[in-house]
Formats: C-alpha cells, structure tokens, sequence
C-alpha cells in the first residue's frame, strides 16, 4: 500500500490527474503547446509547470515510516560516472570536508559532470514559462513526461490520424490525448513537447540545460499507487514493451543534444518498501525489450539498468539519475525529528538499495525536499517546515548529511528537484503559500556543495503551489543575484 501518512492526500495520482487537465486542451490547430506557455485554448500545455493552476503532473514528497527499510551495507560501489568517482564512499556527516570535496578520497563529485554540461557553479532553474525564463540567466529548465502511453505496441508516427491513448484520438479535432508525443500541433512529427524543450533552452542566452522528469509508470499502467506498480505494473510484458518503446521515443528525440534525465520518481522507494533485493523483484525487461535490454536481467534491478543503457545507446551525451526517496526506507528521514537517529545508516541503506537498480551505472542522483509548498501542508494540518536556525529537528542540516551521505556511498553527485517555490511574504492562499527552502537555499549555497549537490531545480509539485509567476518575483530575484557572485555562483569544490 501507498506509504504515506495517515490522512495525506494521494499526491503522486493527484498530480497524475492534473497533467490531463492542463494538457486535453492542447488540440487547437497551429497550437504549439510548449511547455509553460497557453495553447491556443488558453490551457496549459506543460503538466509540470506551475504557471497557471490545474496543470501540473509531479511525483516525489516525503512519505511515512512503517516496518523497517532494507537492510543493505553501509556502503556501495559503482562504475565510473560522469562525476569520475567509481569506488564508494564513507565519510562521515559532519560537514567537516570542504565544499563538495569527499575528504575520505580526496574527490570532488559532481565537477567533471559540471564541466561536461558547460557549467562551473552550481547551477540553479526549474520548471517555468518561457517568458519567465528570461528574466534571469537560468541554467536549466526541467519539463514532465507523464499522464500516459500511446495504444499501440509502439509510439505513433502520426497525431492527426491513427494515434489514440485510452482510445481517445490525439488529433487536434478531438478533446485532447494523454500521451506526451502528441502535446502539440498534430500536423507536426510527433514528440515536439520535448525537442521544443531541447531546442529552446539551447538558444536561450545563456544557454540552458534541458531536464526532462521520466514519471510514467503510475499513469500509464492505471494501477494504484504504492507496490502494485512493482508487482502488477512492472511485470506486465505488453505494458512494459509499450513502456520501453516510449522511453526510447523521448531519448530519440533528445538525440546527440545534452540533457538530464530523471528517471521514476517514487517508483525505486517503493520498490525498496517491497523489498530489500531489486534481484529478487521480478519485472518484464528482456521478453518487453529484446531490442536494447536481451541479455539484462528480468528483474527491477534490470529494469533500472535497461533503462540507464538506452540512454548510453539513444543520447550519449545526456546524463542519466534515478530518484532517491528519502522514505524508501521505510523510514522518513526528511522528516525525522529524534537527534540521536543514524541519518548516514539510512542514506547508505538506500544507497545500497538504488546501487543494484543501475545507480551505479549513472552519473548523478535525483533528491527531494518536499512536494508541496509547507504552508499548503500546513493548512491540511501537516507540518513539513525545516527549521532555518537548525536548532530544532527536521531541519536542513539533517537532510543536507542524509544527501552527503548517500552521494557519497554511491560515488555520485545530487541534484535537487522540485524543491517548493513559497515565501514568507505570501499569504497562505492558493497559488501563494510560505516556505522557506528558495530562500534558505539561496543564501546557503555552500552547504548544498558540501553535501554534492550540484544544484537545485526548483518546482511546484502540483497546481495551486507557488510558481515563479506567483511569488511576487522572489526566484527570479534571487536567481539574478545569486548569478551576479564571481564566477556566477557557488563553487562546488574548494
């Protein structure tokens, strides 16, 4: 069953369901449905932008405890990434090391990676409308691949005509089809959504990275949340064919371009709620994919290399994560609030866990601060604030060692995504609730180094957060600041 605390709302299905209503409407002729920009309609065409209400598709937040998490060793190993560190780690937490700097090896994670994507700062961005994406010298946007698959055994070469999702027609004379190819003018070769996405960051001045969010799973399989998409949606052969033929479509389509690809938030922690072993998990990996994933091992753990390996073969030059759940291990460590609690015992026990899914084989890991806005959660009487003084349990020093301690057992850097836009000057109104992570990020930007992160991507999680179209100009702000400091922001290493 789904992990997540008594009387919390569904958020992944939620926001599942709201990439639909932003996106049905993306049929008009000529429309061209770029991501965070109207149709002709007027609707969102961009389930993961947060620029007007109702369109927004995510995944990720903290999930609840249960019975104990898996029992991995506290450390992993993995193939050399792009980072160039391919032994594990263990350092401690303290934040003792220099910024970014494992003091155990000796390495700074994350720099060659950095370097490969042109940057040499943290870099900051997130999900916004392309008109607010000028307004600041971003270095990365990040779009959803969500809502659903094509009908047929492989992605249509057509929206005007043949193409349907849940037999609904893709063409712009009908309401609106669920399947990402199709978000766009029919007449046009299907997956427009997402090389508009390559195209337009790569000619914005300066350039930006494109980060696409691989959350399909859920939507395309119908089944509920929580285990059934390991053990009903992920051993289904027909539905995984359809499923690899899909990802294989998007990674076509990024081509020889540099990208980040984000693969399944959610879905490796409750893989790892289900159980300690991905290799004991069974899923449909060689019979749904022979082309790419043959030899691969049918099994989650397989599933997650096949995936990371058609990236090397469809996009070389993207770079390639898997989420990290801060709950996955049964334990929420976001949220922990016992000082004597083994923060780094937990990190590594996910380490291990993800290591075995083809982490090892990536060059960085996906991490989450929340998905929602903590005034919005505090108005559903959930308190998910960190304390800013780091005085008081959970706050961000706790999640910054549980960061540095998984990066570091796995030889991989961080990047934070969807991290929630709210501000203390907003007024706890739809579209306008407080928190406090854009800013303490902002002015802390050391400490995300210290614990390898290589920046942060921020994001509403779902429609009616705060959007950096409703926060007063707070993000854009501190996006220009932060990029006016020498170099143009913080050093990873020092």
């Amino acid at each position: 069953m789904t992990r997540y605390p008594t009387g919390t709302v569904n958020r992944r299905l939620q926001r599942g369901l709201g990439v639909l209503v932003g996106l049905v409407a993306c049929v008009g002729v000529g429309s061209s449905c770029s991501s965070g920009e109207p149709s002709s309609s007027g609707a969102l065409a961009s389930g993961a932008d947060g620029g007007a209400s109702g369109g927004s598709s995510g995944a990720g937040g903290s999930g609840s405890g249960g019975s104990s998490g898996s029992s991995g060793s506290s450390g992993s190993s993995g193939s050399s990434g792009s980072s160039g560190s391919s032994d594990a780690g263990a350092t401690g937490v303290d934040g003792s090391a220099a910024a970014g700097v494992d003091a155990s090896r000796g390495v700074c994670l994350g720099s060659s990676l950095l370097g490969a994507l042109g940057k040499s700062h943290l870099i900051v961005g997130g999900t916004m409308a392309d008109a607010t994406a000028t307004q600041a010298p971003f270095d990365l946007r990040y779009d959803y691949i969500s809502g659903g698959l094509f009908d047929g055994s492989s992605p249509c070469s057509s929206c005007a005509s043949g193409c349907t999702t849940n037999g609904t027609t893709c063409a712009n004379s009908g309401p609106g089809c669920a399947w990402w190819g199709c978000w766009q003018y029919d007449k046009d070769p299907p997956g427009a959504y997402a090389r508009g996405l390559v195209s337009k960051t790569g000619s914005a001045s300066p350039s930006q990275i494109p980060m696409f969010t691989y959350y399909q799973i859920l939507q395309a399989s119908g089944v509920t949340e929580g285990a059934p998409e390991v053990t009903q949606a992920a051993t289904n052969a027909a539905l995984m064919a359809r499923y690899f033929a899909d990802w294989r479509f998007l990674l076509q389509q990024i081509g020889q371009s540099a990208a980040i690809l984000h693969v399944e938030p959610d879905f490796w922690g409750y893989a790892e709620q289900h159980g300690a072993d991905p290799h004991a998990m069974p899923a449909a990996v060689a019979s749904a994919n022979p082309t790419d994933c043959a030899a691969m091992e049918s099994s989650i753990a397989g599933m997650g290399k096949c995936m990371i390996a058609m990236v090397r073969k469809y996009a070389p030059h993207a770079f390639v994560g898997l989420h990290a759940s801060a709950w996955g291990t049964n334990i929420d460590v976001a949220g922990n609030t016992n000082p004597g609690f083994d923060v780094a015992g937990e990190a590594k026990k996910l380490a291990t866990f993800l290591a075995e899914c083809g982490e090892s084989d990536a060059d960085l890991i996906v991490v989450e601060t929340s998905d929602r806005d903590a005034g919005y959660y505090q108005s559903q009487g959930k308190s998910t604030w960190w304390d800013a003084t780091n005085a008081k349990l959970p706050d961000f020093h706790q999640d910054f060692a549980w960061v540095k301690a998984l990066t570091e057992a796995l030889g991989k850097p961080a990047l934070y995504w969807q991290t929630p836009l709210g501000n203390t000057s907003q007024n706890n109104t739809t579209n306008h609730w407080q928190d406090n992570r854009v800013d303490y990020f902002f002015g802390h930007m050391d400490e995300l180094a210290g614990a390898h992160a290589i920046g942060a991507a921020f994001g509403a999680g779902a429609g009616a957060q705060t959007t950096p179209e409703s926060d007063g100009g707070n993000f854009v702000s501190k996006a220009k600041v932060y990029s006016a400091r020498p170099g143009g922001g913080q050093a990873l290493c020092q």
